[in-house]
């Protein structure tokens, strides 16, 4: 692990890093892969992406999110060497820049490849890490997960993953799989740099419900792939990386591409998704920060009705809120790495922290975002902020990796398996002091009522 020392060097280099190299590049970064969106279907890394690449590389600034953990079992030392907490410290600088993973990619750092990262390196055979994960660390090739389907076959939901239709059947003379079927939202995918995917089928359909799929290596030249169309995020192609409509037709891989084992899919979703979502909700972190920044300076110098905006007492309640919304959400992550590297992934207590980070973060931050805009006034809405993309990034994030709904729900099922175990779980609610209460009655419909009483009333009925 990185000493404290070291540490805080790291830091201090990544944001000299990002003061002199991100933040003046943003406009040309979104120029130069707005062009490329635009010239055709081969995409590739905006010019400014590949020199600032090179930049960190030589700088240190690399694979930062790599557990000092998952290295070690992948037995390698390209790393960095912290652990999930301090990374949480170094994503939050990262995800300051606009768009929200411009200095991640810059670093390596970036989805979805730091998630099939530690998938290989923690489930990936010695050949399938020597193939894919060395280039994938040292930055030569890019790569996607493929998981989301339109459900066009069985019109069932992608946020239910038991639901996945796409067919991968055995051709056991050839010993390979033949994949057969459509995916979508398929983030990466449109980079000619993407040379590697990790699908997840369903290889055993007859198997118990969580032993039914498979997460299977498939190069991306591998005939069959057809590359339908990129899916727009609030009318954003994302290049080039982009989102993107698959089709399958007869993919065929050898059988030894399997990650794990036959079956074991959602064994391996579970360790993935975790780092996969809580890398997200570090850099909206940075982006709230980024979003508080510009309001504080915005209604320090605006003036309505002769007043600064920042004499409102509305206005001073929104920052307070803001702030006290960003370190709600840091304290929540912190606490949910701190168990990944303490307890793993897969640690009740963990898993619900994680779901419970993916559910809050997201939605919090884009009410930030939200009320940074309003403070702005029009001006909020427009391209001459980074206001627009943090609230669009954020309420994407509601839905990428898993809806609200479906976080809400794994973090309220493992809540109800804890209380049981709870200290207070037997405690229980008060008894009654008196015993005879059904047998002592206060007072029954058919007790008279005393002269006093009804003079009273007849009082009150000639009001």
């Amino acid at each position: 692990m990185t000493s404290p020392t070291d540490f805080d060097k790291l830091k201090k280099r990544l944001r000299a890093f990002m003061k002199e190299n991100i933040y003046p590049n943003e406009i040309l970064f979104q120029k130069q892969c707005h062009a490329i969106g635009q010239s055709g279907n081969e995409w590739t890394h905006a010019p400014i992406l590949v020199d600032l690449k090179r930049k960190a590389k030589a700088l240190g600034l690399w694979n930062l999110f790599l557990p000092v953990d998952s290295a070690q079992v992948a037995g390698t030392s390209l790393g960095a060497g912290l652990t999930n907490r301090q990374y949480g410290e170094v994503c939050e600088i990262l995800g300051t820049s606009s768009p929200m993973e411009f200095a991640s990619q810059a670093t390596n750092c970036t989805s979805p490849d730091t998630g099939n990262m530690e998938v290989l390196a923690r489930y990936g055979s010695k050949s399938q890490r020597d193939k894919w994960l060395t280039p994938l660390l040292n930055g030569t090739i890019r790569s996607c997960y493929a998981m989301t389907e339109p459900g066009n076959q069985n019109n069932l939901g992608s946020s239910d993953a038991t639901n996945m239709s796409i067919r991968v059947d055995r051709d056991e003379g050839r010993k390979e799989y033949v994949i057969n079927g459509d995916k979508w939202w398929i983030t990466g995918a449109g980079s000619l740099h993407c040379k590697i995917m990790i699908l997840m089928g369903k290889t055993n359909p007859d198997a118990a419900k969580h032993r039914q799929a498979s997460q299977i290596l498939v190069p991306m030249d591998t005939p069959g792939i057809k590359l339908i169309r990129p899916m727009l995020a609030f009318g954003e192609d994302d290049a080039p990386k982009g989102h993107f409509e698959i089709v399958f037709d007869n993919v065929r891989v050898p059988f030894e591409n399997v990650l794990l084992g036959e079956g074991r899919g959602f064994e391996i979703a579970q360790g993935r998704l975790g780092p996969g979502r809580i890398h997200h909700c570090m850099r909206l972190i940075g982006q709230a920060e980024r979003c508080l920044a510009a309001m504080c300076a915005r209604i320090q110098t605006r003036e309505v009705f002769k007043r600064k905006l920042s004499s409102f007492d509305n206005v001073l309640q929104d920052v307070a809120q803001c702030r006290a919304k960003i370190e709600t959400c840091r304290l929540l992550v912190f606490k949910a790495a701190d168990g990944m590297d303490q307890l793993g992934n897969k640690d009740p207590a963990t898993r619900q922290l994680l779901s419970l980070v993916k559910a809050y973060v997201p939605k919090t931050v884009q009410e930030i975002a939200d009320t940074c805009m309003q403070a702005h006034g029009a001006k909020g809405f427009s391209q001459d902020t980074p206001l627009w993309s943090a609230f669009a990034g954020a309420r994407f994030l509601r839905m990428a990796d898993g809806p609200d709904e479906v976080h809400w729900r794994t973090a309220a099922r493992i809540e109800l398996k804890m209380q049981r175990l709870s200290p207070l779980n037997d405690i229980g609610d008060y008894a009654p002091a008196d015993s005879s209460r059904k047998t002592k009655v206060w007072r029954s419909s058919t007790d008279p009522i005393s002269p006093a009483a009804q003079k009273l009333l007849a009082a009150y009925s000639k009001l």
